[in-house]
């Protein structure tokens, strides 16, 4: 990616050189990796972060100075979100709207939240709560290794993906889907809500990289094919069989591999939000 030298985000929060030790998540680390896998790109649930892990304990923390590494992993990460701040402002601006920015806290370990405490074990998330997105780079980074989702635009993808669900709580579409839920709907139902808003997510984090080719110049050759094996490499069926052997379709609440990488690709080849409409359509 082309990002050295252009603008960063004032919108970041680096909490990195204060990180806690210990990590005390109920049912172990085969608990720990579970889970992660599971909820990985999961943002749409992060206001129910404490239910996820309810046994969370305090940790020690410590005070340190963020290696070289490090600060250019938060100004690559600022940069990304300077460039999503552009283009949304801009597609909001076109349709008679205006675009509030979230911020972006960087975590080592876990830190508070404005859904509860977060921690490396729930990924990447957006919180409706204080419209933030929280990540652990450290974390993500040991995690796309276990994927295969490699490649800096392949974390590009991710922070698009969970500005996304930052969208979609400005267009009023969280809201909608809580209300449904509310409603009493069954298990099955309320998976499928959420397999639509992940993959109206991903079709947003497409039509984020679309704006950013076509009037930033951002990507270089092989930074979409990244962001299509990460979307992949976390699609519902992929992760239920490299941790169960077995695929249980009604218990999906991401979409498939193949949804996923379909819906980034929809997004990126249109631009246009409004052909992202998952929840209106019979065929993910």
């Amino acid at each position: 990616m082309l990002w050295k030298g252009r603008r960063q985000s004032s919108n970041v929060e680096d909490r990195r050189g204060i990180s806690g030790r210990t990590m005390a998540a109920g049912g172990g680390l085969g608990t720990v990796i579970l889970v992660v896998l599971y909820l990985l790109l999961g943002g749409g649930k992060g206001d129910d972060l404490q239910n996820i892990l309810p046994t969370i304990g305090e940790s020690a923390t410590e005070n340190r100075q963020l290696t070289t590494a490090e600060t250019e992993q938060g100004q690559f990460v600022s940069v990304i979100l300077a460039e999503t701040e552009d283009v949304w402002h801009s597609l909001f601006n076109d349709a008679g709207k205006t675009y509030r920015e979230p911020k972006l806290v960087l975590f080592s370990g876990m830190t508070q939240s404005g859904c509860g405490t977060a921690q490396s074990a729930v990924g990447p998330f957006y919180c409706s709560g204080d419209e933030t997105v929280y990540i652990d780079l450290d974390f993500l980074s040991d995690l796309q290794k276990r994927l295969g989702a490699q490649g800096d635009f392949a974390v590009a993808y991710i922070i698009a993906h969970e500005v996304g669900h930052h969208v979609q709580n400005l267009m009023g579409i969280m809201d909608q889907v809580q209300e449904q839920r509310a409603a009493g709907i069954d298990e099955r139902e309320s998976n499928n809500l959420s397999v639509r808003m992940e993959l109206q997510a991903d079709f947003l984090a497409g039509v984020w990289a679309y704006h950013a080719q076509r009037t930033k110049n951002l990507l270089e050759q092989g930074d979409v094919e990244e962001a299509i094996n990460a979307a992949g490499a976390v699609g519902d069926d992929r992760i239920q069989r490299r941790t169960q052997g077995y695929v249980v379709p009604d218990s999906f609440n991401h979409g498939t591999s193949a949804q996923r990488t379909n819906w980034f690709l929809k997004g990126f080849k249109t631009g246009d939000p409004d052909q992202g409409d998952t929840f209106n359509t019979p065929n993910l």
